[in-house]
């Protein structure tokens, strides 16, 4: 007999407030990885194909065969605006999932990304339209139409486990992952080390020398632990 794993889709998702998933914007990815130990960001393989792009929205999961992108229509109709689609297409490299008409289609609902774990095409209308769209590579090749896969249910997609409703966050250094339950508490860690970071930086802006006596410090003492020998010569 065969069971329904594998042909499931689920209508409903548990969104976070909007006004806690659009705090996100702006802050840089490799903020937010650093914050949460920088256990949650997906493989620096998936790139991001849309110039200057940046993606905040809640997660719309897709499971499906690969090179198959019926369920990637689907799941279209179905999200709502600031979703932002991730898909486990099992990094399929021979078939594009997508294209210039869905780019179109998806922007005109709202949808706020793509996130694929495989592979697009018409890729150079990307940077016209403005839809933020990630994948692992670029393919001519057409997808299948055949159906089987699921939506809304926990996926694997470029390293991370994505449920339905995470709040995903990419721009051109990639895609970040981050719990509901726990946005709060890393929005309020990763505020304060932007703030940091763009006070320093602003201080390299102004031709402001650095205090370097704590960086060499540090890194002194952190080789030093790491059994490094230094020695007060030169290499011969």
């Amino acid at each position: 007999m065969e069971t329904t794993y594998g042909k499931r889709i689920y209508t409903k998702v548990n969104r976070p407030d909007r006004a806690l998933v659009d705090a996100f914007r702006g802050i840089p990815s490799s903020n937010i990885a650093d914050m949460m130990n920088r256990m949650y960001n997906m493989y620096g393989d998936l790139r991001c194909y849309t110039k200057d792009a940046s993606m905040v929205g809640t997660a719309i999961t897709v499971h499906c065969s690969e090179g198959d992108n019926a369920l990637l229509h689907r799941a279209m109709d179905m999200a709502e605006p600031g979703d932002v689609i991730v898909l486990n297409g099992g990094g399929c490299m021979s078939r594009a999932l997508c294209g210039e008409i869905m780019f179109n289609y998806a922007k005109s609902k709202g949808i706020a990304g793509f996130v694929l774990d495989g592979c697009i095409r018409d890729a150079d209308a990307l940077d016209a339209l403005g839809f933020p769209v990630y994948a692992k590579g670029v393919t001519p090749q057409g997808p299948w139409k055949i159906g089987s896969g699921e939506i809304n249910v926990p996926i694997a997609c470029c390293g991370q486990v994505v449920f339905p409703g995470d709040i995903i966050v990419g721009d051109p250094d990639g895609v970040v992952v981050i719990r509901p339950a726990f946005a709060k508490e890393a929005l309020e860690a990763v505020k304060d080390k932007y703030a940091g970071e763009q006070k320093t930086l602003s201080s390299y802006a102004e031709g402001k020398v650095p205090d370097r006596t704590k960086h060499i410090a540090l890194y002194e003492e952190t080789v030093k632990k790491n059994g490094c020998l230094v020695f007060d010569e030169a290499w011969s």
